[in-house]
């Protein structure tokens, strides 16, 4: 089957069926996440109770716990899953490498670098309502400032190699990170502590003010980052097919590098650097369609559903002890990883 032709303004594309089943499938599972966020804990609550609470007509102890507490959460979780799958959906596609994710080459190293800088300059802490808003800003230009520097060292001979820019962006991942250690090492002790928690990656006492923050960056970045569909799909080729098709090469890249390293700055600001999201989203993503590209919307939706599910583990499987999702996601990440490089070095791409 060939599937169904959708046309929306300028914009067209071909809806497979296989597509539209793992789409459903992993919305499905992304919604059923959230419920179970919401509704699994230490106090569980029935579903029904949660959705009286989201209506305001629930009882004192089941609104403050769904409401106050566990939604904020929840939302989080799905929204920074969400953003962290486009932007490594992108980042794999753009480079043709599937080791090519913000967390892996240096990106959410610098925007954990921003965002420790400052914590640490404007006393700011990750989870702290008021003062919450500094974050965002260092995390953003953090990781601007550390893709443009990667992508000035990868640039050669009027061109990008996947296999360079991933080179480079490991080196800088390295370089950022012992910054990193640096300004722990000179902070207040009060102050590094808080900024190590959040270093960790995890949604635990998250708000709605981090909702706001990573709502805000996919209500803004991913419809630009659809509306350049067309040159995301083609720079997936070779540089010489993409050009010919008459894809302006180098702003194109740009363009959407810029946005996803704003989408991952982003979502590293209100849940901090994250492992592995990024990274395997895109391949599983890749593998459930059945494409021989990147599906940027099903990157999204497997990231929410990774990134819920994998905040849900951390919370029960070690009852009452619960771990933050970062470490739930390295340790599911570290043996993706080995994998992924076997592969890349069977095919060539590993150097």
């Amino acid at each position: 089957m060939s599937g169904l032709r959708i046309e929306l303004g300028p914009l067209g594309a071909r809806l497979r069926p296989r597509v539209a089943l793992a789409a459903t499938g992993l919305a499905l599972l992304a919604f059923a996440g959230l419920v179970a966020s919401v509704s699994l804990g230490t106090y569980a609550i029935p579903v029904p109770d949660v959705l009286g609470a989201l209506l305001g007509t629930g009882s004192g102890d089941a609104d403050l716990i769904v409401r106050e507490l566990r939604l904020p959460r929840a939302l989080t979780a799905l929204l920074v899953g969400t953003a962290f799958g486009v932007a490594g959906a992108v980042y794999q596609a753009v480079t043709r490498n599937p080791l090519a994710s913000p967390d892996l080459i240096g990106i959410s190293a610098g925007a954990g670098a921003g965002a420790v800088g400052a914590i640490l300059v404007g006393g700011a802490t990750a989870a702290g309502a008021g003062s919450f808003g500094a974050v965002p800003f260092g995390a953003l230009a953090g990781a601007l400032a550390t893709a443009a520097v990667i992508y000035l060292l990868a640039y050669r001979g009027g061109t990008v190699t996947g296999y360079r820019f991933v080179l480079v962006g490991i080196a800088a991942n390295g370089a950022l990170a012992a910054l990193t250690r640096w300004m722990l090492a000179k902070a207040d002790i009060d102050q590094a502590s808080r900024a190590m928690v959040w270093l960790t990656g995890s949604v635990n006492g998250r708000g709605y003010e981090h909702v706001r923050w990573a709502g805000l960056a996919l209500l803004v970045l991913v419809p630009l980052t659809l509306a350049l569909a067309r040159p995301y799909q083609l720079l997936q080729f070779d540089d010489d097919t993409a050009r010919g098709l008459g894809i302006p090469l180098h702003r194109a890249r740009i363009g959407l590098l810029v946005l996803a390293t704003c989408l991952a700055a982003l979502a590293t600001a209100a849940a901090g650097p994250v492992a592995f999201i990024a990274l395997g989203a895109p391949q599983i993503a890749r593998r459930l369609a059945g494409t021989a590209g990147v599906p940027l919307v099903l990157s999204g939706l497997t990231g929410a559903a990774l990134l819920l599910l994998a905040d849900l583990a951390g919370r029960l499987v070690f009852s009452p002890v619960e771990l933050p999702v970062g470490i739930i996601t390295g340790a599911v990440g570290a043996p993706y990883l080995l994998l992924l490089l076997a592969r890349a070095n069977r095919s060539g791409q590993g150097g």
